[in-house]
């Protein structure tokens, strides 16, 4: 039913509510015939997000039944949680604000608006880390050991495109390419390859000996020459793809240069030596290392976190292979498994194993405190789990 302009002023004379005090235009609601408060879902968006869809983005709702669902913009991922509101919230097309009205109306003007539905909850958006510990499963299913060995085996097993692993994989775009970088995934005829690990070791060693046997610069490779000279040895592409896993391009009077890191490589070979031992004498492991990387080349302790374990506690110390990608994603599940292998851990140990898991403006101590009890012994501080690990 319409309100006149004279039921407008005896309502707020009722109401003891003086008209001046509000805008001229008043909104009448009806329920439309169609109304059905099942037909709608409201979303909390920050100003990022809202400026985002402003200019043309798109926002996209990732993950398979199993997964908890998660919100992705083109470079961050969002938890998705319903929060209840004790207001009810009603959904008016065409309903105006008050910035959008007027502000010098005089007259009373009634504006009949009809109410499209309704809910008492929205969705709330909460930064998240997106979840990628899937993705080198996925591409582990088919690691790719050079041309000569693939024979039909691109056939019968799965290979993913962009668009699969985006279907697949709770990450924005984004984070889904940067994730696919630091695993080293090729992009071969297509679809996302993870080179076997002996073979890409293969392809660094004949860099590594090109550079001895050139007498170049490990800071200064010059990729057209790299190629010249190991193109009757492994696909140009590759040679390419392991200079930009192991070095950073820069170009120099028009020639393309690659500078090598020293740690990575180091961490690579350390990898390589670890892994098919189940724990390595400290002090012999590192005289083997040392003598198995690149001439000119210095390794260090700290090139191995997050890939290796030291135990100084042990007599004579050791050292074993663990690394962070293969411990679990979910943030209790990955400190029960530390504290399963390990009652009690010193920060710095620690640290490398946890970093990845701490959110924006988090730090590993705040992480510690809460997942963590601290003490100290012999002047030395001591985590161990704050919950009993079975």
């Amino acid at each position: 039913m319409d309100r006149t302009r004279e039921e407008v002023a005896a309502t707020l004379q009722i109401a003891k509510l003086n008209a001046e005090d509000f805008r001229s235009t008043v909104h009448c609601l009806t329920f439309n015939r169609a109304f059905n408060s099942g037909d709608y879902s409201l979303m909390e968006l920050d100003d990022a997000l809202c400026k985002e869809i402003e200019a043309g983005g798109s926002l996209v709702i990732r993950g398979e039944k199993s997964d908890h669902a998660v919100l992705c913009s083109e470079s961050k991922t969002y938890d998705l949680k319903i929060a209840d509101t004790s207001n009810l919230l009603l959904f008016i097309p065409g309903c105006k604000t008050p910035d959008q009205l007027l502000a010098d109306q005089q007259e009373v003007n009634v504006v009949r608006c009809e109410i499209a539905g309704f809910s008492n909850h929205y969705w709330e958006l909460r930064r998240c880390r997106p979840k990628l510990k899937k993705l080198k499963k996925l591409l582990m299913e088919n690691t790719y050991d050079g041309p000569e060995n693939q024979g039909n085996r691109d056939n019968d097993t799965s290979l993913y495109t962009t668009e699969d692993l985006l279907n697949q994989i709770q990450a924005s775009n984004e984070e889904l390419s940067e994730h696919l970088k630091v695993i080293h995934a090729c992009n071969i005829k297509g679809f996302w390859r993870i080179l076997d690990f002996d073979y890409e070791m293969k392809i660094l060693n004949h860099v590594t000996q090109l550079v001895d046997s050139e007498s170049w610069s490990f800071s200064k490779v010059p990729l057209n020459e790299c190629l010249q000279e190991l193109r009757p040895l492994e696909p140009e592409e590759m040679i390419e793809h392991c200079l930009n896993c192991y070095g950073k391009k820069f170009k120099e009077d028009d020639v393309i240069y690659f500078a090598l890191n020293e740690d990575k490589i180091c961490r690579a070979t350390a990898q390589m030596l670890l892994q098919n031992a189940v724990k390595f004498n400290l002090a012999e492991f590192q005289e083997v290392w040392q003598q198995s990387v690149p001439e000119g080349m210095t390794t260090r302790t700290d090139q191995l976190k997050g890939l290796a374990l030291v135990d100084r506690t042990s007599r004579p110390e050791t050292v074993c292979l663990l690394k962070t990608e293969d411990l679990p994603e979910d943030t209790q599940e990955r400190f029960n498994s530390l504290f399963t292998m390990r009652e009690k851990w010193m920060e710095a140990d620690i640290a490398p194993y946890i970093k990845d898991l701490c959110g924006e403006k988090q730090t590993i101590g705040a992480l510690l405190t809460k997942y963590a009890r601290c003490s100290v012994q012999n002047g030395i501080k001591l985590y161990n789990s704050r919950r009993p690990i079975s």
